[in-house]
């Protein structure tokens, strides 16, 4: 005799509860189980019950022929390595073309994920992608000094822009991108990966419902030890500068949406390497302390000649949220602080990662499908180009810049999916 017991599943539960009656019966119940809405599907809690977790829904993704069609600019590290393998992960969105000044490199990854040869552009070509139905949002990945004409050029060609941070290299550049795309009827945002990120979030709602306290002080940083001196990010002309608008970007944007409050003033200054062929053009370190209404400050390093170093703190009168690492690509982790019945507790947190640069793509494809703002729109992405040039004046300066009050820069906060 077979002892072994094999799992049933539904067809096989459904013959054997037998024909007719029992057979519907045992439909019914399944059914019953189960919602139906729109796109998608609902099933009611197994455990409703305050001490078991909330099960969450199944993923709701849209057809892939409906997603929304994405043309990445620029095959560089960012977009072979975590951008295009991240679609495979998207619920929305899909890559549908691809722009690359090597047409040999644009037609080898065009098979790799799927894209017709037709769909492969150059930079001289680039504003052909305006007859390309399939392409709905141009995602831009090029160099910083490149983002403004890359924006307004795909803003004419009639499609929104998902551009990677920093938004460009001068305030002056932002607001021309933000106006092109306005008058354009166009959504434009800024590739903010870690305002959609789990832990991030997670702490966003800790700050909103009080558990830290009022707010005292945030202490991040983000360094790398950078090696080729050739490369772009090293060259003023591309990429604006150092380690400020690169990495540093990271901490200077995690104070202002963790604490969702804006800085009044800011004091930098920058350290060089005088002997260090990598710094001839731009700067080696920045720190920089930021002063918030209410006495919150903000004190952040970033550095281009250290070893990779990223995390963040912010501390509150009744406990404090750390992450270390921070602003990496993946592997973050969230521990959180705070005194329980006398006892001073500090707890890790365990979330579901999930991959940030699928998150914010499909949040853009979101938008894009019903006329949404995004949550990190262009006007997110000029108010921090406007602190780092107060930074730079700073430094330059030796006296603290004040800053003045921008108008909302964030749209409705993204769903968590």
């Amino acid at each position: 005799m077979d002892s072994q017991i094999r799992p049933l599943d539904r067809r096989s539960f459904l013959r054997w509860a037998g024909l007719g009656v029992t057979a519907t019966l045992g439909a019914k119940t399944l059914a019953a189980a189960e919602t139906i809405s729109g796109n998608a599907v609902q099933f009611n809690p197994l455990f409703d019950l305050k001490t078991e977790a909330k099960e969450a829904n199944p993923p709701a993704p849209t057809a892939p022929d409906k997603r929304v069609g994405f043309a990445i600019v620029g095959l560089g590290r960012l977009s072979l390595h975590q951008i295009l393998p991240a679609l495979s992960e998207c619920k929305h969105a899909r890559v549908t073309a691809l722009v690359s000044g090597n047409r040999d490199k644009g037609l080898k990854v065009a098979q790799q994920y799927g894209v017709n040869e037709k769909s492969v552009y150059n930079y001289e070509n680039y504003d052909k992608l305006a007859d390309n139905p399939d392409v709905q949002v141009i995602y831009i990945v090029l160099p910083n000094s490149m983002h403004a004409e890359y924006t307004i050029r795909g803003a004419k060609a009639g499609k929104h822009i998902l551009c990677e941070k920093p938004m460009a290299n001068t305030v002056a550049d932002c607001q021309q991108m933000v106006d092109v795309c306005k008058a354009a009827n166009l959504r434009l945002m800024i590739a903010y990966r870690q305002q959609y990120e789990p832990c991030n979030r997670a702490i966003v709602k800790m700050v909103k419902e009080g558990k830290l306290g009022t707010l005292h002080e945030f202490i991040a940083v983000n360094s790398q030890n950078q090696g080729e001196p050739n490369q772009w990010r090293l060259k003023r002309q591309l990429s604006g500068g150092g380690p400020l608008p690169d990495i540093g970007i990271y901490c200077l944007n995690a104070a202002r949406f963790l604490s969702g409050s804006e800085p009044e003033s800011v004091m930098g200054q920058i350290i060089q390497a005088p002997d260090d062929p990598r710094f001839k053009e731009v700067e080696a370190s920045v720190q920089f302390m930021l002063r918030f209404p209410g006495g919150f400050t903000a004190t952040c390093s970033t550095s281009y000649n250290t070893h990779r170093s990223q995390f963040l703190r912010i501390i509150g009168s009744d406990g404090w949220a750390e992450m270390n690492p921070a602003f990496a690509y993946e592997g973050m982790r969230l521990s959180y602080n705070k005194m329980s019945e006398g006892t001073d507790l500090i707890s890790a947190v365990q979330l579901t990662p999930k991959n940030q640069f699928a998150q914010e793509m499909d949040h853009m494809a979101q938008c894009v499908q019903t006329g949404a703002q995004p949550h990190t729109p262009g006007e997110e992405g000029m108010q921090d180009m406007r602190i780092i040039e107060a930074i730079y004046n700073s430094a330059q300066n030796g006296r603290t810049i004040e800053l003045r009050q921008p108008s909302p820069t964030r749209g409705p906060e993204p769903a968590d999916s």
